[in-house]
């Protein structure tokens, strides 16, 4: 998978993506500050969202207070969406940084609004993966989607899977639970696992809703080569996403942490060049347990294994010792060598 240049898979370093999503109330001047310092942390990627209220909801939304808020979800939408030219503005600052932004359009104007700014990929929310007539819309205009896939399961998201495999697409498909913030008892680490295996032809990651960076790192350890988590300049702002958001100082720690993860999990096990020192005084050596005379068979009570392992026998070669005639008169604890055996 590519998007704008920067390639996304399992032998890739993960891509960590700061969701600013609205995060910055409606307030151009807060985005920016807060995609600078994202900037500062090492980020390749700002995720936005993209809100047209009139073709997003119809009145009923009005009545609907969600669980993080204690204003309708159409209260704030309006209050946090940035106008049209706000959001050209800041995609085009985020990209002179030299960073990458996307964003999820929750509408079909959104949509269009988007891939008329030329954004190199569209992210699909998790309330969205179901979406069929929205994802079919998305997938139609040919640029690579991340979905994400939070109240969902692998059978509910087959259809909206088989649009994106249909229209011949790149996408990544994200591990999320939606609940902010999302405790341990119900995240699904074992979903990478489990959209990895049903889905081969996408990339899989992991959306993030925890405190902490914790469940996103684990994730890589299990193959996740994206990890998108809610990002803010400071957790002292207010807004219903702030408590699950990440600042800049652990959207660094999961940037520095996920590679050194990603670079652990392709090295297979095996004694390094770097072990070889610690090896030679860390493993022992075959030396006699107690003073043994020339022309003794040994026993395995004659013989142990001890540090150093600068003996010409390993204790691996233990058993190769027993039942060997000694050549010479040796006193406890003398190392072993093959020419002091006989036979």
């Amino acid at each position: 998978m590519d998007i704008a240049g920067r390639k996304i898979g399992p032998e890739h370093p993960p891509l960590v993506i700061a969701d600013i999503g609205i995060n910055h109330g409606g307030d151009l001047a807060v985005a920016k500050q807060m995609v600078r310092h994202a900037a500062g942390a090492g980020c390749e990627m700002i995720k936005h969202q993209t809100h047209f209220i009139e073709d997003e909801m119809t009145e009923e939304a009005k009545q609907i207070f969600p669980p993080n808020a204690d204003v309708s979800i159409w209260d704030v939408m309006a209050t946090c969406a940035l106008s049209r030219e706000d959001e050209a503005e800041l995609k085009r600052y985020t990209e002179s940084l030299g960073m990458i932004w996307i964003s999820t359009p929750f509408s079909r104007a959104a949509a269009n609004f988007l891939n008329d700014l030329d954004v190199p990929a569209f992210k699909i929310g998790s309330g969205e993966a179901d979406n069929l007539p929205l994802i079919r819309h998305i997938a139609r205009m040919g640029k690579p989607v991340i979905m994400s896939t939070g109240m969902q399961s692998i059978d509910t998201i087959r259809a909206s899977v088989d649009i994106l495999d249909q229209a011949g697409i790149d996408y990544a498909l994200l591990e999320c639970t939606n609940l902010y913030p999302s405790p341990p008892e119900i995240v699904s680490l074992q979903g990478v696992t489990d959209l990895k295996k049903a889905f081969p032809n996408a990339i899989v990651g992991f959306s993030d809703h925890s405190i902490g960076p914790d469940m996103a790192l684990a994730s890589v350890a299990l193959g996740a080569c994206i990890l998108e988590r809610h990002y803010t300049d400071t957790r002292y702002r207010k807004g219903p996403d702030i408590i699950n958001s990440m600042d800049p100082a652990e959207l660094r720690h999961l940037i520095d942490r996920s590679r050194e993860i990603h670079i652990a999990l392709h090295n297979p096990k095996q004694r390094t060049t770097a072990e070889e020192d610690v090896y030679r005084f860390a493993r022992a050596s075959v030396v006699a347990d107690k003073d043994l005379p020339a022309g003794h068979v040994i026993t395995e009570s004659d013989i142990w294994a001890r540090r150093p392992g600068s003996g010409e026998i390993a204790g691996y070669d233990f058993d190769r010792v027993v039942g060997k005639t000694l050549t010479r008169a040796v006193t406890r604890n003398t190392q072993l060598t093959w020419s002091d055996l006989d036979g």
